[in-house]
C-alpha cells in the first residue's frame, strides 16, 4: 500500500443528495437541478440572488441540500432556512437549522428563494408568511424547455429525467456504438426523442443535438464514427449525455455499448443511471495487467480529489484518486500505481460518493484492452435470517448463473464479489451443468470472507463441452446471505489470438411458484418473474451476434423452455422467427449466423433479435464475435 496514511472512511465527502431507494425507485430532482441545460439558468439565479442581498430559503421538500451542492450559490447570502414538515424542523442542513415557515416574516429577507419546482401552490400556501416586499424566486427558473419535458402536468416525474451517461470515445484505435431499441413504442409511447450532448474529458460541451426515434420498438444507434463526422469533431474521449423524451413504460434507458478497432473488440451496456455511495467487483490487476476506472463525473459540481476513494475490498485503508474531475469530465485512474502491490484475485471497492454512475473499468494486457462495469454496492442491505430458512420448497432459492464457454477454445474463471457494505460472509457452493441440464460437479467454496481471494475455474468441470455454473448459497459452515450473491466473471482464448473479456452480475430466485419478497424478480409487474424479454443486437461488419442462453431453475420446472428468437429489422418488423427448447438446467450458446438464413440477416441489417419466452425466466450473456477469433461478451438487459 502507499507510503501515504490511508484516508479513512469517517472523511466521507459524500453528495448530500438522493438518488435513488430500493422501495421508492429514483429520485427525479438531482437530475432536474444537474442537469446540463439547468447549469446557466442556476448560474443566473444565483448572481441574482447573491447581488440582493440576504436571501430567505423556504425548503417545503429538502431540496436545498441537492442544490447548493450540483450548482454554486457560495455566493449567495442566506438568512435563514425555513421548512413546512414537522419531521424536517430542526434539522441541519449544510451547517443550518431549519425554522418553521411560520417564523419566515420575521427573517426581514430581502429575497425568498422557494427551492421547489412547481411552486405556484406552495406560494399561496405561505404567502401571508413571506417578508414585506421581499422579492420572490422559485427553481422553476431552472425548468427546462418545455419540448424536453414528458409529463407536463409534474415537473420531478422520472419519465421527465429519463437521463442516463455513456462511455463514448472516438479515435484510431477505438470507436464506440451504442445501441437499443424504441422499446417505449412498446408500452403506447409516441413519437419518442433524444437530446444529446458530448462532453470531452475535461467537461467541455463538443456538440449537442436532437434525434427522432423510429416508430415502433425499432433499433436505435449512437455511432462515435458518425457524431464526429456530423459535428467536425477529432479525437475525443467524453461523455455523452443522453435525455429521452415522450416516454413510458420504463423511465430507464437500457442499451449495449460496443467498441471496437483494430485490435480490439469488447462490450459493457448501460450504466446504472442513479449515483451510489459505493461499487465492488472491480478486479486488481494480474502481474502484466493493467486495471484502469474510468470515473465519470455525472454532475454539474466538480468532484474533489478525495471525494471518490478506492481500497482492496475487506479493508478501510482509502486512498482518494490522484486528482479532481471537472463538471461532467472523466478520468481514467490506474488501480496498479493507486494501490501497489494489491493483485489478482484481489478486488477492489470503490467510495464513490454519489459522485458517479456505475464506472466501466479497463482491462489492457498485451496491447489488448477489454472494458467491464463495477456494480452497485449496496449499503441498506442487511444479512436476511430467513434466507438460511427458506426449506426444500424453493430449492437451491437465489442463483447466479454465468457461462461455460466451450472449454476446448476458453478458459474460464469465477470471483465471489461481497456487494454489500454489511456482508463480511458469502457461504456458497458453485453447482456445474452440462448444456443439456446435467450436473456435472458440486464445488463447496465455504463461508468465504469479505476479504477472500478464492477464484473458481470454470472449463475443469466441462472437458470438451460447455454449460454454464450456478452459485448458490449453502450454509453447512454457517455464515450468512442477504440475496445478493455476485460474482466476476472472466474468459480467456486458449489458443489463437490472446483476447479476453469479463462480466458481472448478481442473484435471483428462477423459476419457482412461490414468492420470497420480490422473487423471482420481474423487472415488468409483480413477483413472480416466469417470462422472458431480452434483447439481442445484431453485428456489423462482419461481427456475428452470439449468445449465450441460460436456463437456471430454482425448482424444478417446465421440462424444456419454449423459446422464440424473432429476427427484426432496423424499423421494427419481424423477418424471421426460430424456436429453441432449452433443457431446465440447461444452456444453449447459439450465433444468429447459425439460426437464420443469409437472406433474412440481409433484410434484418441493422436490427436486432428479440428473445420471448412466456413460460419461464431465461438469463442471457451476449456478444460479438470476430472472423479472427476476437469476441465481446457481457449479461444481456430486457425490457
Amino acid at each position: 500500500m502507499p507510503d501515504s496514511a490511508p484516508t479513512q472512511s469517517a472523511t466521507r465527502r459524500a453528495l448530500p443528495i438522493e438518488t435513488f431507494d430500493n422501495r421508492t425507485g429514483g429520485d427525479a430532482l438531482f437530475r432536474a437541478v444537474g442537469h446540463p441545460l439547468a447549469v446557466e439558468s442556476a448560474r443566473a439565479l444565483a448572481a441574482e440572488l447573491a447581488a440582493r442581498g440576504p436571501v430567505a430559503v423556504y425548503d417545503p421538500y429538502g431540496a436545498w441540500a441537492t442544490l447548493s451542492a450540483l450548482q454554486d450559490f457560495s455566493a449567495v447570502r442566506v438568512s435563514g432556512l425555513y421548512g413546512q414538515n414537522h419531521a424536517h424542523i430542526g434539522k441541519d442542513v449544510g451547517g443550518r437549522a431549519v425554522r418553521p415557515v411560520s417564523r419566515l416574516a420575521a427573517d426581514g429577507a430581502a429575497s425568498v428563494l422557494v427551492a421547489a419546482f412547481d411552486a405556484d401552490p406552495l406560494l399561496a400556501q405561505v404567502r401571508p408568511w413571506l417578508p414585506k416586499d421581499a422579492a420572490v424566486f422559485t427553481l422553476d427558473r431552472l425548468r427546462l424547455p418545455d419540448g424536453l419535458i414528458t409529463d407536463k402536468k409534474r415537473y420531478l416525474s422520472t419519465f421527465n429525467f429519463v437521463t442516463n451517461l455513456v462511455l463514448f470515445v472516438d479515435g484510431p484505435a477505438r470507436h464506440t456504438r451504442l445501441v437499443t431499441a424504441n422499446y417505449w413504442a412498446g408500452y403506447g409511447a409516441k413519437n419518442v426523442r433524444a437530446w444529446f450532448r458530448l462532453f470531452d474529458a475535461d467537461g467541455r460541451t463538443l456538440a449537442s443535438w436532437e434525434e427522432a426515434l423510429p416508430q415502433g420498438v425499432a433499433s436505435f444507434v449512437v455511432d462515435s464514427r458518425a457524431v464526429r463526422a456530423r459535428f467536425g469533431l477529432g479525437d475525443f474521449e467524453g461523455q455523452l449525455f443522453a435525455h429521452m423524451i415522450d416516454v413510458t413504460g420504463h423511465d430507464v434507458l437500457k442499451y449495449a455499448l460496443d467498441f471496437w478497432g483494430p485490435a480490439e473488440i469488447t462490450c459493457t451496456h448501460d450504466a446504472n443511471p442513479w449515483p451510489a455511495d459505493w461499487y465492488a467487483g472491480i478486479p486488481a490487476p494480474r502481474p502484466g495487467e493493467r486495471v484502469r476506472v474510468w470515473v465519470q463525473n455525472a454532475h454539474s459540481c466538480p468532484i474533489p480529489a478525495d471525494g471518490v476513494k478506492f481500497a482492496a475490498m475487506g479493508t478501510e485503508a482509502w486512498v482518494p484518486m490522484p486528482e479532481p474531475v471537472p463538471a461532467f469530465g472523466m478520468r481514467a485512474v490506474d488501480m496498479g500505481a493507486l494501490l501497489p502491490g494489491l493483485s489478482w484475485p484481489r478486488q477492489i471497492e470503490m467510495d464513490a460518493g454519489k459522485y458517479v454512475v456505475r464506472p466501466r473499468y479497463e482491462v489492457e494486457i498485451g496491447g489488448k484492452r477489454h472494458v467491464a462495469h463495477a456494480n452497485v454496492e449496496r449499503a441498506d442491505l442487511k444479512p436476511d435470517p430467513d434466507i438460511a430458512r427458506l426449506g426444500p420448497d424453493f430449492g437451491k432459492g437465489f442463483i447466479l448463473a454465468a457461462p461455460i464457454l466451450p472449454t476446448a477454445d476458453f478458459a474460464g474463471v469465477a470471483l465471489p464479489t461481497p456487494m454489500a457494505r454489511a456482508q463480511s460472509s458469502l457461504p456458497l457452493i458453485a453447482r456445474f451443468y452440462d448444456k443439456d441440464g446435467a450436473l456435472a460437479r458440486e464445488e463447496f467454496l465455504g463461508d468465504l470472507p469479505r476479504d477472500h481471494a478464492r477464484e473458481v475455474a470454470l472449463d475443469a468441470a466441462l472437458p470438451g463441452g460447455y454449460g454454464h455454473v450456478e452459485l448458490s448459497y449453502d450454509f453447512r459452515a454457517g455464515g450468512t446471505g442477504d440475496g445478493w450473491i455476485h460474482a466476476l466473471f472472466r474468459y480467456a482464448r486458449k489458443r489463437g489470438p490472446a483476447h479476453a473479456a469479463e462480466t458481472s452480475f448478481g442473484s435471483h430466485i428462477f423459476n419457482t411458484a412461490l414468492v420470497f419478497k420480490n422473487e423471482p424478480q420481474s423487472y415488468i409487474g409483480r413477483p413472480p418473474g416466469l417470462t422472458t424479454r431480452l434483447f439481442l443486437r445484431l453485428g456489423v461488419a462482419g461481427q456475428d451476434a452470439f449468445c449465450h442462453l441460460i436456463y437456471p431453475a430454482s425448482t424444478p420446472w417446465h421440462g424444456a423452455s419454449d423459446t422464440a428468437l424473432e429476427l427484426t429489422d432496423a424499423a421494427g418488423n419481424k423477418v424471421a422467427e426460430s424456436k429453441l427448447a432449452i433443457p431446465c438446467s440447461g444452456s444453449r450458446l447459439w450465433r444468429v449466423s447459425e439460426i437464420f438464413a443469409a437472406a433474412d440477416r440481409a433484410k434484418a441489417e441493422g436490427g436486432y433479435v428479440l428473445i420471448r419466452d412466456r413460460t419461464c425466466r431465461l438469463f442471457g450473456y451476449h456478444g460479438l464475435a470476430e472472423a479472427d477469433g476476437r469476441f465481446s461478451l457481457d449479461h444481456m438487459f430486457g425490457f
